[in-house]
């Protein structure tokens, strides 16, 4: 089969010799039809990310797929069922094996590329604005790199949670699909006044921030007393310093969000979360984005529209 394979830092190439892995007692093998890029996978390549696996390894997080074999002494869905699953590696592929625990049935009407899509993005922000930063109706939502694959989500779903949203991204086609997504306050990233915007917009109460870098330090200066700052990820490569000092004088919560932890120490909220948002789906409730489409022979140039911040939503992979 075909795989996307990383060697060593920085180093990654597609390869069409990989064997096709067969599952052990508690997986399943999976023929791929679509995998979600996320950061994290640019992270992996890299050899920074904090689950980056030994090298030689195939990255994709998160894959849709078609059970085509059952691992020994393992209960889990028939050959010719299509689930999603968060794997943490191995997407990028024709054909992978994936632990049988973290399988979730598609709804029938969901296709494979929104699918493969939907279980990181869509269960970060979920889980970030309810479970951690405990997001309000009629509060203010802050939402840094609001048309990226985790952003354009937390705009989405802080919008149906009722609250203010102000879209923080890069031009304005990126703020116009935050906008076409529930934001009601638009403002351009690269803004030298930045704090003065929001603050002048009422300040904000909850701010979701997976850029870090300047935009991060500006967000927090105009986060209101008894605010919740949740950190999601440093897409700018740049990671802030927040003064507790501030923190103190403020009554502000510093939250740290991985979600993929939560997978380690306790799963509950993220198959509840999971299931609640397949549920929204099915109603009609959300709407996922994607932005490119691409095939396997392609996956570095879908890398780099996660790495020049070219995409909007979603870079897909279909094997």
């Amino acid at each position: 089969m075909r795989g996307y394979v990383v060697t060593g830092a920085d180093e990654a190439a597609l390869m069409s010799d990989q064997g096709i892995p067969a599952p052990d007692s508690g997986e399943v093998s999976l023929r791929i039809e679509a995998t979600g890029l996320n950061f994290a996978d640019l992270l992996m390549v890299k050899g920074t990310y904090q689950a980056t696996p030994p090298t030689p390894f195939i990255p994709g997080l998160e894959v849709c797929g078609t059970v085509t074999a059952i691992g020994p002494n393992t209960n889990g869905p028939a050959v010719g069922t299509r689930v999603a699953v968060f794997g943490g590696q191995g997407g990028l592929a024709e054909y992978g094996v994936f632990p049988v625990d973290r399988l979730v049935p598609v709804p029938e009407d969901m296709p494979s590329d929104i699918a493969a899509g939907f279980i990181v993005a869509w269960s970060t922000s979920h889980l970030a604005l309810t479970h951690r930063a405990r997001l309000q109706p009629g509060e203010r939502l802050v939402v840094l790199g609001a048309a990226g694959g985790v952003g354009l989500t937390a705009v989405e779903l802080g919008a149906k949670m009722g609250a203010d949203v102000i879209a923080v991204a890069r031009g304005a086609e990126k703020l116009a699909v935050a906008r076409d997504h529930g934001a009601c306050h638009l403002i351009d990233a690269e803004a030298t006044d930045l704090r003065e915007q929001i603050k002048a917009l009422g300040g904000a109460d909850v701010v979701y921030d997976a850029v870090g870098g300047t935009a991060a330090k500006a967000a927090f200066r105009a986060t209101n007393p008894g605010g919740r700052y949740v950190v999601i990820g440093f897409a700018s490569g740049d990671v802030p310093v927040f003064p507790a000092n501030h923190l103190l004088v403020k009554n502000v919560d510093l939250i740290g969000f991985y979600w993929g932890g939560y997978m380690e120490f306790d799963p509950k909220p993220v198959t509840d979360s999971i299931a609640a948002l397949f549920a929204m789906y099915e109603s009609g409730e959300i709407r996922p984005h994607i932005s490119h489409v691409l095939p396997l022979e392609q996956v570095e140039d879908g890398l780099a529209l996660l790495r020049d911040r070219k995409s909007t939503g979603k870079v897909v992979i279909t094997p």
